[in-house]
């Protein structure tokens, strides 16, 4: 029900388009664009290309980040983050995480989704031919990342943990706590770059969790 409801208020918040043209991928959008398409066949068998562009760096922390929704080729809608664009058949959701793009997926009116595939030339899309042609390279990466993100949660949590009780009134309930784990700055630095660098590859393929990614941000 909460995300039904969710989605009818994104709904609400698309507007329409003013028709412009879509422009191409350029490669040195690579850090702050994302573009993802879908193509759609009617029952008459007539094609239609949907395309989701959004720019995310430039103004990551603003609110004006949108998601533009283009329909062969000219700006059909237009909406806030996270979006909900109604389509023939469903609905295009678009939500971001503090790293990129979290989920970008075609949602039927059956409940079926597809997620919409990544421009070639964007990071996304880089990182999906990587997927394919090198598949074991791939996986070890995406292991690599998931154990980064799980060593500095296991690093985190017994250090806020050390830090809540050495406050005096809930030290006095619980006794006080040391960290088995004691970084210096520097590697708490490094640990933090480390955490970001493993959340904007997971973010690359759409992968997102509330408590790795999450805690990450």
């Amino acid at each position: 029900m909460i995300k039904e409801w969710r989605r009818r208020r994104a709904v609400q918040r698309v507007k329409p388009g003013d028709g412009r043209a879509l422009k191409r991928f350029r490669w040195w959008q690579l850090p702050f664009r994302a573009l993802f398409c879908l193509r759609l066949t009617s029952d008459d068998g007539r094609h239609t290309v949907y395309a989701v562009d959004v720019r995310h760096w430039q103004n990551h922390s603003s609110d004006n980040l949108k998601a533009h929704l283009y329909r062969d080729g000219r700006q059909h809608a237009m909406s806030k983050l996270p979006a909900a664009f109604p389509i023939p058949g469903g609905t295009v959701e678009v939500r971001m995480s503090a790293f990129g793009i979290k989920r970008c997926h075609y949602v039927t009116d059956k409940g079926a989704e597809y997620q919409l595939v990544p421009d070639p030339h964007s990071a996304e899309g880089r990182r999906a031919r990587l997927e394919r042609e090198h598949p074991a390279l791939s996986r070890a990466i995406g292991l690599l990342s998931l154990c980064v993100l799980v060593a500095a949660l296991a690093i985190l949590i017994p250090q806020i943990a050390e830090q809540l009780t050495k406050s005096e009134n809930i030290a006095q309930h619980t006794g006080t706590f040391t960290s088995p784990v004691g970084l210096p700055k520097w590697g708490n630095i490094a640990l933090g770059f480390a955490t970001v660098a493993a959340s904007t590859e997971r973010a690359l393929r759409l992968r997102y969790s509330w408590l790795l990614d999450g805690g990450a941000g």
